[in-house]
């Protein structure tokens, strides 16, 4: 086990005037808290932050982020508080050890809208201090160096939460090794036997072709010294599970993967990127689309390095990446770059970008009141995709996402822009809005006064950002829509019992059920939350109570025993003046079906349970729920003008659903509360003439059925 003067030593191999009295006041510290703890593998527990703190020292952390991680399981795991760490080690110290002690406690590993919630509280907490995700990371890291030690299906669920949150995480940071060992000993766990393939194919091909990394190292060394260049050269094969992925992506098996070696040619200068480049280039044939410059398009967190992909020894391809030490410093420590120290003080690269601007930009974009769901979908495009540079027609340069559209990038020029767009040029010719774009190409964004965002370019959007802006819209569209149609709806309402929907009526019911405006009131009713009868009663009871003379729904049906309750079927949905039948239930009561309902074959066999039923003879209250199918043509205001029809012929609808959208028509389902067989078709009749829609009938679901055979 590493020792404090071990630990100690190793810091100031970087940082010379480390404050070692902090750091052995801390190793003491939480040696006394962790005393008696055990780990699952029987180690002592405080072997666990000695790794951590080790993994952070060979990053050349600060002081304060090694004492995080000798500290980071003491709030959480013992009887050490927030107050006892800031009385003894600082205010500093103190938050990032709260910070980290909140991230384990987020339990990233639930449900999906969960989980989505998390993501975004830990992306909030790491705005605030970087390197309470730096020492979370490696907390995981050490983790999954020892899952071994966890039952089976705690490792599975480690592994899945490491393949989904944290490796993506340390990628996005700019840690690109921490990704790659987390994503392989997570693929070590997920999937062994594909993991052991992978390595048994490498075994066999190096037998057969000998060590081709050093022999390539070799050949590109003697090229480069040729052409007088001063660089360093080091070559690897590539991670099982990044193998595995291409393997994936592109279908094919392991024989025919190409590139699955990976070289690194480390200059002196930027310069002589460019010329290292003309040397292999010259010596070895290049794959077509498979350059990228990321010195001149350097990636959002600062990554920089010039990728080609070449036909090496023997016509095997290799992927060669190009750049300069002080590149290569960020390439290798991300983040963390913006924390190390080289003899005693900070290392200051050119190169660095600090992630938090990135994250802030991810959070500042999502309030409290936005779908988590939304969170969640927009950071992992964030962290997963690669990305694609085009150009606005001023020459500026535009990152996307791969597979980013035109709509895309007009909601990364500007939401105004994006809303507003009816059309794109790709290069000068007009191009669908779903055309995916490339890297280099210049957009033209065409725009039109009056137009707003369409529901199919959900799908087409590829960006969180766009994504985000057009479910925006869409809700304060729908809001309008739901507000004037519930405007008529309780116009309807409050002229069947005589009276008016006036602003003050409308008010006064507003505070009554405690909504916050008459806007909001109108959203509900439109929206279905609310109905125009519980309205309507609130303001005028007495009149609400002249339709007591009307059969309620608890004598509504002839033939029931006296103690006996019912039910309508939700399968047929059957309404007065329809032919009826009771089937019974021990302990329910009877369930009442439509004469022809096709559920009634499961009961053939039972006749025991059939009951001779009829409606009760006279006015029923319009409280039977029917669900109608409808389909309509996608124009401006015909799903208001449906509505208002179904208001007129004294219906009210209780919920609505979207089924299908396409660009020229929606289907949906309406459930209507009526009172009969004849209102039901007075209100079929009225949507039937209208022209804008396309077919209607009443919709009859057989799965509904809320009881079977099963169930007696």
């Amino acid at each position: 086990m590493t020792t404090v003067d071990d630990l100690i030593a190793l810091v100031r191999t970087y940082n010379p005037r480390a404050n070692e009295k902090l750091i052995r006041d801390a190793w003491a510290f939480a040696e006394t808290m962790h005393q008696g703890q055990m780990r699952q593998s029987g180690e002592p527990y405080f072997t666990h932050p000695v790794a951590v703190a080790r993994i952070l020292a060979e990053q050349q952390m600060d002081d304060a982020t090694i004492v995080t991680a000798l500290l980071h399981d003491t709030i959480e795991d013992t009887k050490a508080s927030y107050s006892e760490i800031e009385e003894r080690f600082g205010h500093e110290i103190a938050e990032l050890v709260d910070g980290v002690t909140k991230l384990t406690n987020l339990q990233l590993n639930s449900k999906e809208t969960k989980q989505a919630e998390n993501f975004r509280k830990l992306f909030m907490a790491t705005s605030r201090d970087l390197r309470v995700t730096l020492v979370k990371l490696a907390d995981r890291l050490h983790n999954m160096r020892t899952i071994k030690s966890m039952r089976p299906e705690k490792q599975a669920q480690k592994a899945r939460e490491t393949m989904d949150i944290y490796a993506p995480l340390a990628g996005r940071m700019g840690m690109q090794w921490m990704r790659e060992e987390l994503e392989d000993m997570a693929f070590r766990v997920l999937n062994p036997e594909a993991r052991n393939s992978i390595i048994r194919r490498f075994i066999t091909l190096q037998r057969e072709t000998g060590d081709v990394i050093q022999k390539i190292t070799a050949d590109m060394r003697l090229e480069l010294d040729k052409a007088g260049l001063e660089a360093e050269v080091f070559g690897r094969a590539k991670k099982p599970y990044s193998i595995w992925r291409k393997m994936q992506e592109k279908d094919q098996g392991f024989s025919r993967l190409s590139d699955i070696y990976g070289f690194r040619i480390i200059t002196r200068n930027e310069a002589d990127c460019y010329r290292v480049l003309g040397t292999i280039h010259q010596r070895w044939r290049a794959v077509p689309g498979r350059f990228k410059d990321y010195i001149s398009q350097p990636k959002s967190n600062g990554y920089r390095s010039i990728h080609t992909t070449v036909s090496g020894r023997d016509g095997k391809r290799v992927e060669v990446q190009i750049r300069t030490r002080e590149m290569h410093e960020v390439a290798e420590a991300g983040v963390a770059a913006h924390w190390s120290y080289r003899d005693g003080e900070r290392v200051v690269n050119r190169f660095a970008v600090d992630p938090v601007r990135w994250i802030a930009q991810v959070t500042e974009r999502f309030d409290e009141d936005h779908d988590h769901e939304e969170f969640l979908e927009a950071v992992k495009l964030e962290m997963y995709q690669d990305q694609v540079f085009c150009f606005t027609p001023k020459g500026d340069v535009i990152k996307l996402p791969r597979g980013a559209t035109p709509i895309d990038f007009a909601y990364a020029i500007h939401t105004r822009i994006g809303s507003a767009c009816v059309g794109a040029k790709v290069d000068g010719l007009r191009v669908p809005l779903w055309t995916r774009l490339k890297n280099g190409q210049s957009i033209e964004i065409i725009t039109a006064e009056g137009q707003t965002p369409q529901a199919t370019w959900i799908d087409i959007a590829v960006t969180g950002r766009a994504k985000t802006a057009i479910r925006r819209s869409l809700r304060e569209e729908d809001r309008e829509r739901f507000i004037k149609l519930g405007a008529e709806l309780a116009r309807v309402a409050f002229e069947n019992v005589g009276k008016k929907a006036t602003d003050k009526a409308l008010r006064t019911a507003a505070k009554a059920l405690v909504i916050e405006d008459v806007d909001e009131l109108l959203a509900r009713l439109g929206s279905a939350e609310l109905t125009a009868r519980e309205i309507v009663r609130v303001i005028y009871p007495d009149l609400a109570q002249k339709a007591g003379d009307e059969i309620d729904e608890g004598r509504a049906v002839v033939g029931l025993g006296p103690d006996q309750r019912h039910r309508r079927a939700p399968c047929c949905q059957p309404v007065p003046g329809e032919r009826i039948v009771g089937i019974t239930f021990r302990g329910q009561g009877v369930v009442v079906h439509a004469i022809d309902c096709p559920a009634l074959v499961d009961y053939e066999e039972q006749p025991e349970r059939w009951v001779d039923l009829r409606w009760q003879e006279g006015m029923h209250r319009a409280v039977n729920s029917v669900t109608l199918d409808v389909t309509i043509s996608n124009d401006a205001g015909v799903l208001g003008r449906i509505c208002t029809l179904i208001g007129e012929q004294s219906a009210n609808i209780s919920d609505l659903q979207f089924t299908d959208r396409k660009p020229d028509y929606y289907r949906l389902l309406i459930d209507v509360d009526l009172r009969d067989a004849e209102h039901l078709h007075r209100v079929m009749t009225a949507l039937e003439a209208e022209s804008s829609v396309s077919s209607i009938s009443r919709h009859r679901d057989p799965k509904r059925s809320i009881m079977t055979a099963s169930g007696v």
